[in-house]
């Protein structure tokens, strides 16, 4: 979603201004291609066979997977939670769980600012960087002087940003790392007479992608903009930024392994399509050892796919569910399946928690999500909203052991029509610090109760119809 300066506590919400060409622009939207979401079948994992787990040289044996997959386990678990989980996992997609990957979880901007640039400063061969929005702003800047000074010590540095996201940037900043070397791809531009891969404004790259020299990676929900100039997380009273504004409170993640050669394809795979510059000959797929213990599985969506296959592995994870679904996501607009398959998963004994923005960028999406609380809260859904921060994180915690961090929110856009990025991480100790950040985060909300709820006021029940009307498009 795009950024801009969040209001406070006291402040009207506003719709952001870089979503015009999203809303402003109707006519355009209703003539682009309606998609459809998969109907996925609640017990596909029950069934799956045996999860496969390779690392950088390949498939290993069965004896060293089940190896892998007892050291994933948590002491207390006592259920077949986590295969069943692996299994999802092996069933729902093609590409492979691969193991021995060092995952560290990065919370709010300047964290993952700090370990991006470091990233940076140590690149040697190349550096591919993606992201929806890029501003002309103190951060912004300084991210171009980083990819500057490296371009000019020799390393290549590829740059694929989405044209919507920065609407905002002037392209005298685009033209300045062109002119540096920097070799820069506009994904979809608002301009058809521009476009190089065909043209459909609604079709946004909304992925936040980062690969030095093929073997660190990072991605997650962070933009690169001066929002993020200070942290939400610091003990339990967030910075505020210059103005007394709200700081952001967003989720990412720093990869080394063998799941940085995924990300890597999906990269290439995306300045092949947009047809960017032809890039220069660098050690893009380097021998990957293994670094840390994770299993993870590395997911990226397309609208050009048949559906999105985050999605599909996320309401899949959700019907597989035996003891808790955590949920933290800024733009929180469900369609029907996931509408039942929360609610299924608390009807079987499942415990349904939901960390949601009380205050956000875009009012149309946040009045789109409100208005489905009245059916969730009366299925038994636990709804917390996170107050002192304005909440952009995109992450799920699953029975402690299915982790997933990255781009995609829970609403009909990111599912449909932008192209995202997630990690699924496997096993309980990353599990365990996915835990310790959203019980931060519910520390620092209130919870949504029925009754609260259903005494809310006649305008917000109006915005909240409004906003309705809108979802699939928002």
């Amino acid at each position: 979603m795009p950024q801009q300066a969040g209001a406070d506590d006291t402040q009207p919400l506003t719709v952001l201004p870089s979503r015009w060409p999203l809303i402003a622009l109707p006519i355009l939207v209703l003539l682009s291609a309606c998609g459809s979401l998969p109907r996925i079948v609640p017990d596909m994992a029950r069934s799956a066979p045996t999860a496969r787990i390779e690392n950088a040289r390949g498939p290993l044996s069965a004896a060293r997977s089940k190896q892998i997959i007892e050291g994933l386990r948590s002491d207390n678990q006592q259920t077949d939670v986590l295969e069943r989980h692996l299994a999802l996992e092996q069933a729902i997609s093609d590409s492979p769980l691969l193991a021995g990957n060092k995952v560290q979880l990065l919370q709010d901007g300047p964290a993952t600012y700090a370990a991006m640039f470091a990233a940076i400063g140590a690149a040697r061969d190349h550096i591919n960087m993606e992201t929806y929005i890029l501003e002309d702003d103190e951060v912004g800047r300084q991210f171009a002087d980083a990819l500057i000074e490296k371009q000019r010590r020799g390393v290549q540095v590829n740059l694929i940003y989405d044209a919507v996201g920065a609407i905002g940037t002037p392209k005298e900043f685009f033209q300045r790392l062109t002119d540096a070397g920097v070799r820069v791809t506009e994904f979809n531009p608002v301009n058809p007479l521009t476009a190089k891969a065909g043209w459909d404004v609604n079709q946004r790259d909304h992925r936040k992608l980062l690969v030095v020299d093929g073997k660190v990676a990072f991605l997650g929900g962070i933009n690169i903009s001066s929002v993020y100039s200070s942290g939400s997380t610091v003990g339990r009273r967030p910075t505020a930024r210059p103005g007394g504004k709200q700081p952001w409170r967003d989720t990412h993640l720093q990869i080394e392994g063998p799941a940085v050669a995924e990300l890597q394809k999906l990269f290439l795979d995306t300045w092949a399509k947009q047809k960017g510059e032809a890039l220069a000959a660098k050690n893009f797929f380097p021998v990957l050892n293994p670094a840390g213990p994770e299993v993870m599985h590395m997911i990226g969506s397309s609208p050009d796919d048949a559906y999105s296959l985050i999605y599909a592995t996320l309401i899949s994870a959700i019907n597989s569910a035996e003891r808790e679904v955590l949920l933290t996501n800024a733009y929180f607009v469900p369609d029907p399946q996931l509408m039942a398959s929360l609610k299924d998963a608390v009807a079987r004994g499942v415990n349904v928690q939901l960390v949601l923005p009380a205050r956000t960028d875009s009012a149309l999406v946040f009045h789109a999500g409100r208005s489905h609380y009245s059916e969730l809260l009366r299925s038994g859904i636990k709804i917390y909203e996170r107050k002192n921060a304005l909440l952009h994180a995109k992450t799920a915690l699953i029975d402690g052991v299915w982790s997933t961090v990255g781009s995609t929110n829970l609403d009909w856009r990111s599912f449909l029509h932008n192209q995202e990025l997630n990690a699924v991480v496997l096993g309980a100790e990353f599990g365990a610090r996915m835990r310790k950040a959203f019980d931060d985060d519910l520390a620092q909300s209130q919870q949504i109760t029925l009754q609260e709820w259903e005494n809310r006021s006649l305008d917000l029940r109006v915005k909240e119809l409004f906003g309705r009307l809108w979802q699939y498009w928002l």
